[in-house]
């Protein structure tokens, strides 16, 4: 059974103050086939929905070498080949287990790190969790050197046009931090992660994938070990105020079924060409629909591009 959550959250004390007067949308994002495209260009399904129009091995050869970048970054910089068999559900998970100390001479390869899975052991992932979490925010650019860098690039931008502007769509989806309206009521959206994924590899194709500045650490769960259920549920006990709805994004029947139990709109992703829920083109009137029809309409609602 996987640890208690208890993360300390700057969303709540921000609503704590304004919860009266101040509305927040959820979105609960899948990441694979939803907000990235990798392994339908490895089993090739994404290609062969276009009827001939895809060239289907460049599409293999593409997922490949994301696989391999993802690894490369996952083994080099967040300490993958230690912690793949200690996956967590997210990154705060153990915060009650790290004592603070100054990690900048301590030694990774030399903490004895391993089974049992005792408070002592717990520190030292919390430890390695802490570190992991610094170089999210410190992202890609600062960590990796030039060769790297430009490999990425030009990977992104193969993939970009590849799949029809799938990966660049993520900006034009993103949806702002605040918006007001006539009557001076503020809303919020706020965006989460919830991947079938493990947590670490997950991370990384955030950073790869360029959602880094748009979905926080915090904000992103691995369902691997404890399912889909059990991720919406701390998400709903984290933000469990007034005036707060949320959404689920994906692709998959897991996190349709998961939205079911929760009582809450799922947005299914399609991305077969020509169907009218791909993810490029996706906006927030098209989804806002979605809330509507779980929670009514709010008074801002109409007032949102």
């Amino acid at each position: 059974m996987a640890e208690k959550s208890s993360r300390p959250d700057e969303e709540l004390k921000v609503l704590g103050k304004n919860k009266i007067n101040q509305n927040l949308d959820v979105y609960i994002w899948d990441m694979d086939e939803t907000l990235i495209l990798l392994n339908s260009l490895l089993k090739e399904s994404y290609a062969e929905a276009f009827n001939g129009l895809k060239d289907v091995q460049k599409g293999v050869e593409i997922g490949r070498m994301w696989e391999k970048l993802i690894l490369q970054l996952c083994d080099d910089y967040f300490f993958y080949e230690q912690i793949e068999n200690y996956n967590k559900p997210f990154l705060d998970i153990l915060n009650q287990y790290d004592d603070g100390r100054d990690l900048s001479d301590y030694d990774f390869n030399q903490d004895g790190l391993g089974a049992p899975h005792d408070d002592d052991n717990k520190r030292k992932l919390a430890y390695r969790h802490r570190v992991i979490a610094q170089k999210y925010i410190l992202g890609l650019k600062n960590l990796l050197d030039q060769e790297t860098l430009k490999l990425w690039d030009q990977l992104y931008e193969t993939t970009d046009a590849y799949t029809d502007s799938w990966l660049s769509s993520d900006s034009s989806v993103a949806l702002p931090e605040t918006s007001a309206n006539s009557t001076n009521m503020t809303h919020r959206h706020l965006n989460v992660l919830v991947t079938s994924g493990s947590l670490i590899p997950t991370l990384v194709k955030c950073m790869l994938f360029r959602i880094d500045n748009l979905i926080t650490h915090e904000n992103i769960y691995s369902s691997w070990d404890v399912g889909k259920v059990q991720c919406f549920r701390w998400i709903k006990e984290r933000f469990d105020l007034p005036n707060v709805r949320f959404c689920v994004i994906g692709d998959g029947w897991e996190e349709c079924e998961a939205a079911k139990i929760m009582k809450w709109p799922f947005v299914k992703i399609d991305p077969r060409p020509g169907t009218p829920y791909r993810f490029p083109g996706l906006t927030l009137r098209t989804v806002s629909h979605y809330f509507s029809v779980v929670y009514g309409s709010l008074n801002d609602e109409n007032d949102e591009e």
